[in-house]
């Protein structure tokens, strides 16, 4: 007798054949001269938005709580990312490895950050949450802005100003205060951004499948009921907040890596309220909603661009938000979209019992 497999088995599977049919297409299409050149830019963006999206989902869509700082995790995984790469040039000549490690040691630093951040914010709740780590993101942004990294053959060096490096002859300045991290060799590949898709995909639905997973729901969906069976909070709180913080830093370190200069304005508030667009369009706790809704809107404006109407493109775009708010927030259209899964899922049932009674 044939074990049926489970429904959030069956979608894990269907997201990482949709995220691996995509890159094969993409290939076949790059291969055969069919992007152009912009859109081709923004294969790498786009997999590090997809994993924001997704990372950000584990937060607000899953856990339940408000985040308006996220793309401070994206920056501290950016900027560690970056000066990984830069100081281990010499160490390790092969690129893979290094695009690796750094972007291992910018998911480390955003579950630092996460951690710092989460002990004593996720106490809080709703509003007050989100505040705060809005006021996170700002504080990064801030902080980096003034800082200056370089390393020579001593190593690393930290400093608040560029006199006070103070670096040996033949030493590089990585971050250089306002200006950012400038003359950085770009590592980044599509074949990275792909891979760590499939990387946050099986982190993030195992982590929601399992025991702990469900705490995390349960929590979601009724605070007090589950701290009443011995749920603990704050471990599965910050168990769900710390690692959306390390997906993030890991498609930050990727994203700093995809360009020659970075600065920390780039990872404002903006970003962040960007990345939460993606998550509510495709719908709060939809993995592969995150997944189509940032994909495509994050090329939207360029796709619009190629069809000779760029002083329109902005306003389109936002009439395709408005309208697709209000499709997914429709009542009526909701329940006629419920209404055809269950006709479907009517006619499946039938048709397997008529398939069982045959073979019986």
């Amino acid at each position: 007798m044939k074990k049926k497999m489970s429904k959030s088995a069956r979608n894990g599977f269907i997201n990482y054949g949709l995220v691996i049919a995509a890159f094969f297409v993409l290939r076949l299409l790059v291969g055969a001269g069919k992007l152009s050149n912009s859109l081709q830019s923004l294969l790498v963006p786009a997999c590090c938005y997809m994993v924001m999206a997704v990372s950000l989902n584990l937060t607000v869509g899953i856990l339940g709580e408000l985040s308006l700082g996220h793309a401070g995790f994206m920056s501290l995984g950016a900027f560690s990312g970056i000066v990984t790469a830069v100081a281990l040039q010499g160490a390790i000549p092969s690129v893979p490895l290094r695009l690796a490690l750094a972007m291992v040691v910018g998911a480390l630093v955003g579950a630092l950050g996460g951690v710092i951040v989460g002990v004593p914010v996720l106490r809080l709740r709703g509003d007050y949450l989100a505040i705060v780590t809005l006021a996170f993101g700002q504080i990064i942004k801030n902080i980096i802005t003034v800082l200056y990294v370089g390393v020579d053959g001593k190593g690393l060096h930290i400093a608040l100003s560029n006199e006070a490096l103070r670096l040996a002859e033949g030493g590089t300045t990585i971050i250089k205060g306002p200006m950012g991290a400038v003359g950085v060799t770009k590592l980044a590949s599509f074949t990275a951004g792909f891979l760590l898709i499939l990387i946050t995909l099986m982190v993030v639905q195992n982590l929601v499948n399992s025991r702990s997973g469900r705490a995390i729901l349960a929590l979601r969906d009724n605070r007090i009921a589950a701290e009443s069976v011995g749920v603990n909070v704050i471990k599965y709180k910050l168990m769900a907040f710390v690692t959306s913080a390390a997906l993030a830093g890991a498609a930050g370190a990727l994203f700093g890596l995809n360009y020659s200069s970075t600065v920390a304005s780039k990872f404002d508030f903006n970003t962040s309220i960007l990345v939460l667009v993606f998550v509510v369009l495709g719908g709060l706790g939809s993995i592969r909603g995150s997944l189509i809704s940032a994909a495509l809107l994050y090329v939207l404006p360029e796709l619009l661009r190629s069809f000779d109407i760029a002083e329109y493109r902005m306003l389109i775009y936002a009439v395709v938000l408005i309208l697709v708010m209000l499709c997914t927030n429709n009542p009526t259209l909701r329940s006629l979209i419920e209404g055809l899964k269950e006709k479907l899922g009517s006619q499946k049932a039938v048709r397997e019992g008529k398939g069982g009674g045959a073979n019986e």
